[in-house]
């Protein structure tokens, strides 16, 4: 299957060797020209980690080049590179695609769904919750793959077209989705915002000062009890609109196979498993910069909709708006254009389903 990848980090290059080892021919835009140089003369990609490999790629010189003729588009940007990306896609797929975000932030498949909606195309946006793999670029050439879940929770919009997106994330990624009921749940499945926003918070100096310390070793009990406190809030949030979904001790089980329990527990016993994970040497990390405005800021308007408090996710909001001395509900550029403040939270469910 031909296959267009749009954004050419970690991940993306991840991506780009899985499907070519699975026999599929993915075609690479990236949005910031950085392949094209990179990968000039028909360099090949070299992948170490759980693929040991290298195998040859191909680079478009725009969005258009890319998706031509593919039968997939999957866009693996980062958070606050979404809105561009889709911009740039949207006047360029057709009926017959089918689109992948890898993975989900903020209302993104919205954004783009209410785009192809003004040119009357209607294709099935996969979304999921996390990515399929996890990976880093380790050199102007290469990627190293860490882990391929074995498990990912996906859903479609609009809904109607479940099965059409479900299908062709199969088809690139094997037998490993289970579907959800909608986009909601898959936004608020999203576990990454809270667990990096307490551990940055609990080891911010550390972070500053470009210290080496250990992710999942640095999540004490006093960290993951931020953890679980900002979880009961998720899910009362996902219980206003009628939603169930996992718990982070759920998350815990289901990704690392510990024992549930408290999160400093689990967390402890997944650093023994994995102790070479390391946090952040910079506050301008993800775990800051997409976390809070992609992350902990679509919750808080989700919030405001139903009327859930969500005290602690607008104290992280607030205090990494001091800390970074940047105002992150500013850099979410996804919400404006929603105008999420005239729905209901009844009519902001059925816009996120496509009804």
């Amino acid at each position: 299957m031909r296959v267009a990848i749009i954004g050419f980090g970690g991940i993306g290059r991840g991506y780009a060797a899985y499907l070519t080892v699975q026999g599929h021919e993915p075609v690479i835009w990236s949005p910031s020209g950085a392949a094209l140089a990179d990968f000039a003369e028909d360099a090949s990609l070299t992948v170490t980690g759980k693929l040991e490999t290298a195998v040859p790629l191909r680079i478009a010189r725009d969005c258009a080049e890319a998706v031509a003729g593919a039968e997939a588009v999957i866009v693996t940007v980062q958070a606050n590179g979404f809105k561009t990306a889709l911009d740039a896609l949207a006047p360029h797929l057709v009926a017959g695609q089918s689109v992948i975000i890898s993975a989900h932030c903020s209302f993104a498949a919205l954004h783009l769904h209410r785009l192809l909606q003004e040119r009357g195309v209607d294709v099935p946006i996969a979304a999921w919750a996390t990515t399929a793999l996890t990976a880093r670029k380790s050199g102007p050439r290469s990627v190293h793959v860490s882990g391929i879940r074995a498990k990912l929770d996906v859903a479609t919009l609009p809904v109607r077209h479940a099965q059409a997106g479900l299908d062709a994330c199969r088809a690139l990624f094997g037998d490993r989705f289970e579907p959800r009921e909608d986009v909601l749940a898959i936004m608020l499945s999203n576990l990454n915002p809270p667990a990096h926003v307490a551990n940055m918070l609990g080891n911010l100096t550390r972070a500053e000062r470009g210290e080496d310390w250990p992710n999942y070793g640095s999540i004490t009990q006093g960290v993951g009890r931020i953890v679980d406190a900002m979880d009961v809030e998720r899910l009362a949030l996902a219980g206003a609109f009628g939603l169930s979904v996992r718990s982070v001790q759920d998350h815990y089980v289901h990704s690392f196979g510990v024992a549930p329990g408290p999160v400093g527990e689990m967390a402890a016993a997944v650093y023994r498993n994995r102790p070479e994970l390391l946090g952040p040497k910079t506050l301008d990390t993800r775990f800051i910069t997409e976390d809070v405005p992609f992350g902990l800021v679509p919750l808080e308007a989700l919030g405001q909709v139903t009327g859930v408090a969500l005290p602690l996710h607008q104290a992280g909001i607030a205090l990494f708006d001091a800390i970074c001395a940047r105002n992150f509900r500013a850099e979410n550029d996804l919400l404006p254009a929603l105008d999420l403040g005239r729905f209901s939270a009844a009519q902001l469910h059925r816009e996120l389903r496509g009804d």
